[in-house]
């Protein structure tokens, strides 16, 4: 019977006893180390390793690689297998003259799997198909693993058609189950990888503007910066209810306060929401602030930042997203918000009151929560039928206050603030202020949120008395940013879920 064959408990309880019988030979199979020297990527990049008589060894580079055993051809006394370290694959041949009997066929035939994690040293040269392989003087079992990897096999059908068997493609057990993903699912690792140049990229463009790199608390005693649920927890030693951040804007601006010019944040924030293709309660998020700047700067810099990146990344500012190809390149349109919904829509909002825009969503289907005011239902209507349709790079400008609770009243039009959201793919990735720096009116839009609070909107913020005392020292003009970290990976990524750009997305519980 074929290992495919069996269930998984059953090949389990195959690989336990190998373990036992391997430490019965007194081989000890998780060992403490092996000195690596080269990765496959190395080796394979690397023709001066190369010598093209497979047994002239004397002289050759020896190199040492470590990684599992994907697959293997046993050919009686030898045998051709792929190895894959964290840097790809590379074919190696063994033979029992080479590495002795009991090594060869009671170790590596009998005892060792598909997954185990092995260390071979030797030499590289070149099959008679013209394949880079690693020549095994050496051979050592690093790992021994006790649950078989899904690999993928392929089977010829009658038809003559190639069939993919095992593949291991389920969503949610690729989520749960990231480790075994990323194993076998070399693409995955590559996503991640760029995520990681991404934000590289980014604080490589911030430092270079000068701007200090910095960390605020995570726990605080009273969540603000966003309007959003927040986790609660009680620190027992002081005997106070703390939350975990929903961002971190009002402690950057106390530092803003304090006298540094541009500050900047990869932070991990939480929101108590629901779980969506673009939402996990777990996220990351840059916020950057610069004194003396306003948001017309801060768009300029935006579009300078993710043309860099898009370039740094793909070598052009064109990147493919699912079915469309979304160009970075400046200028990115600017379009009032009022005007963008008058456009989808035919209704022009600016100056409603609270019943007239209650009307016009109601005649558009737009579904309100008891006690929505009108900043509430402005952003229904926004995303309900603008949002969706910004697939290029597009700053949506001049928010309506009631939205804004932090940002600067707009210096023409009444109403409004100096904000702007930049929509790509459908979705906002970014979010900017000319920050509000009064503290007299920064308290009034507070006791405004308290208010809406109170009338049952569990977003609204809550009054921040130490920050608006902050103010009180003097802000200067500041603008501020906020990019999403995870979404603006999915659109680099071509990643269709926010779940595809985190490591380890939050999952509901696993049934037994």
């Amino acid at each position: 019977m074929s290992n495919s064959e069996l269930s998984i408990s059953e090949q389990h309880e195959i690989r336990l006893e190998k373990l036992e019988e391997l430490q019965e030979m007194g081989i000890n199979p998780y060992p403490y180390d092996f000195d690596v020297t080269h990765s496959s990527e190395e080796i394979l990049n690397n023709p001066e390793l190369i010598k093209k008589d497979d047994q002239d060894a004397e002289d050759a580079e020896q190199v040492a690689v470590a990684g599992r055993i994907m697959t293997r051809r046993i050919m009686g006394k030898s045998t051709f297998f792929n190895l894959q370290d964290s840097e790809g694959t590379i074919q190696v041949y063994i033979r029992r003259d080479d590495v002795g009997t009991e090594t060869y066929n009671t170790v590596f035939k009998k005892l060792t799997d598909i997954g185990d994690i092995v260390g071979i040293k030797g030499h590289v040269f070149i099959t008679g198909t013209g394949e880079t392989t690693v020549y095994a003087k050496e051979f050592a079992l690093l790992s021994k693993t006790l649950r078989p990897i899904p690999v993928p096999k392929e089977v010829e059908t009658e038809d003559g058609e190639t069939k993919v068997y095992d593949a291991f493609t389920d969503k949610e057990q690729r989520y749960r189950q990231r480790y075994v993903d990323l194993i076998v699912n070399p693409e995955v690792r590559d996503v991640f990888r760029q995520r990681t140049q991404m934000v590289q990229h980014m604080r490589n463009f911030m430092n270079n503007k000068g701007y200090m790199e910095v960390e605020t608390p995570i726990l605080q005693p009273i969540y603000g910066g966003a309007s959003a649920k927040p986790f609660k927890t009680h620190h027992n030693a002081l005997d106070m209810d703390l939350y975990l951040r929903i961002a971190n804007e009002l402690y950057l601006k106390r530092l803003i306060v304090g006298g540094y010019d541009g500050v900047y944040e990869f932070s991990k924030d939480f929101r108590n929401e629901g779980l969506s293709r673009f939402h996990n309660p777990e996220f990351t998020q840059v916020e950057l602030y610069v004194a003396y700047k306003d948001y017309n700067w801060m768009m300029d810099f935006v579009e300078a930042l993710i043309e860099n990146v898009a370039k740094e990344l793909h070598g052009t500012t064109k990147v493919t997203v699912g079915d469309h190809e979304i160009d970075f390149k400046r200028p990115w349109p600017r379009i009032p918000m009022f005007e963008a919904i008058e456009k989808e829509t035919g209704k022009d909002l600016y100056g409603k009151d609270l019943d007239e825009l209650r009307s016009a969503a109601e005649e558009l289907n737009i579904e309100l929560e008891e006690g929505s005011g009108k900043g509430k239902i402005i952003d229904e209507i926004f995303g309900e039928f603008v949002e969706p349709k910004l697939i290029q790079p597009t700053f949506i400008t001049d928010y309506p206050i009631e939205m804004s609770p932090l940002a600067k009243k707009h210096r023409e039009k009444e109403g409004l603030v100096e904000r702007f959201e930049c929509i790509c793919n459908g979705k906002e990735i970014a979010n900017a202020f000319s920050e509000l720096n009064d503290p007299v009116d920064q308290k009034e839009r507070f006791q405004e949120q308290a208010r809406l609070r109170s009338e049952g909107d569990e977003e609204a913020m809550e009054i921040d008395e130490d920050f608006v005392r902050a103010l009180e020292y003097g802000m200067p003009p500041t603008a501020g940013l906020g990019i999403g970290i995870d979404r603006l990976a999915m659109i680099m990524t071509d990643s269709d879920s926010i779940r595809d750009v985190l490591f380890f997305p939050q999952m509901k519980p696993e049934k037994e």
